[in-house]
C-alpha cells in the first residue's frame, strides 16, 4: 500500500487499513490463516489498479465524450472480450442501451460475444480468431466505436477484430493489462490498467463506469443546450 495513497486517507482509516490482516475475526471463521492472508493479499493489489486508473482519469472522461458525441449522432459501440473480459462488455452495453444512473434515451451498443448463434457458427465455419472479426465486418460502419477488453492484450480474436475495424474505418479502444502489449499497440487508443491480471480485470470494471459517467454527464450537457436554443 504505498504512502501516496495513505495519504488521501482519513487519518482515523489509515491504521485499520494497514492492519487489515489482523482485523479479521479468525477464531470465528472456517477460513485457514493461508485462505485469510491470500484474501487480504488479492484486496491489496486492487489498489494498484486504483491508482493506475486514477492516472488515466482524463483519458476515461475523454473516452465518454467522445462516445457520447458519436452515439449521439447514430454511430454506435461494438464491445467484446474473452472470459470474463467477455462479461464486462456485455456490462457496458446493457448500461448504453438500458441506464446507467438517471433516466435517458437507449443508445446503440451491441456485444459481438452475446450473439451464440453467430458466434458459433462463425467459429464453426471460419475459426474462433475469426469470430470478432466477421462481426465487426457485418456491423460496424465509419465512425462506430470498437471497445475491446483483455487482461493480457494478446488474443488473437480481438486482434483480428482491430485489423478488420482498420478497414471500414471503425475507431478501436482497448482495455487492456500492464502495458506494452499488443492490443495497445494496435488499436487506436488504449488504457492500460498496471496490476495483476485479476485486479487489472476489476479495474476495467470500474474504468467502464467512469467511463458511462463521463458518457451521462455529456449526455446531459447536450440536451440541456439543445433545450434551450
Amino acid at each position: 500500500m504505498s504512502a501516496e495513497y495513505l495519504a488521501t486517507v482519513r487519518p482515523d482509516r489509515r491504521q485499520s487499513l494497514v492492519a487489515v490482516p489482523r482485523a479479521l475475526d479468525t477464531g470465528q471463521r472456517s477460513g485457514t490463516p493461508g485462505a485469510i492472508d491470500a484474501v487480504v493479499n488479492h484486496l491489496q493489489h486492487v489498489l494498484p489498479a486504483v491508482e493506475s486508473l486514477m492516472a488515466s482519469a482524463g483519458h476515461l472522461a475523454e473516452w465518454g465524450v467522445d462516445l457520447a458525441g458519436r452515439l449521439m449522432a447514430g454511430q454506435r459501440l461494438l464491445a467484446a472480450g474473452n472470459g470474463g473480459s467477455a462479461a464486462e462488455a456485455q456490462h457496458l452495453t446493457a448500461e448504453l442501451v438500458g441506464r446507467f444512473d438517471g433516466d435517458r434515451e437507449p443508445f446503440s451498443a451491441i456485444s459481438l460475444h452475446a450473439e451464440s448463434s453467430s458466434v458459433t457458427a462463425i467459429a464453426n465455419d471460419y475459426g474462433y480468431e475469426n469470430m470478432f472479426a466477421r462481426q465487426v465486418q457485418g456491423h460496424g460502419r465509419a465512425g462506430d466505436i470498437l471497445l475491446l477488453l483483455s487482461t493480457s492484450g494478446s488474443s488473437p480474436n480481438l486482434l483480428r477484430a482491430v485489423e478488420a475495424a482498420r478497414k471500414i474505418g471503425v475507431t478501436s479502444w482497448a482495455l487492456t493489462g500492464p502495458g506494452p502489449n499488443p492490443l495497445a499497440d494496435l488499436c487506436d487508443d488504449h488504457v492500460a490498467v498496471d496490476a495483476r491480471s485479476a485486479n487489472a480485470q476489476e479495474g476495467h470494471l470500474i474504468a467502464l463506469h467512469a467511463i458511462c459517467r463521463a458518457f451521462d454527464a455529456e449526455v446531459a450537457r447536450c440536451r440541456r443546450t439543445e433545450g434551450g436554443s
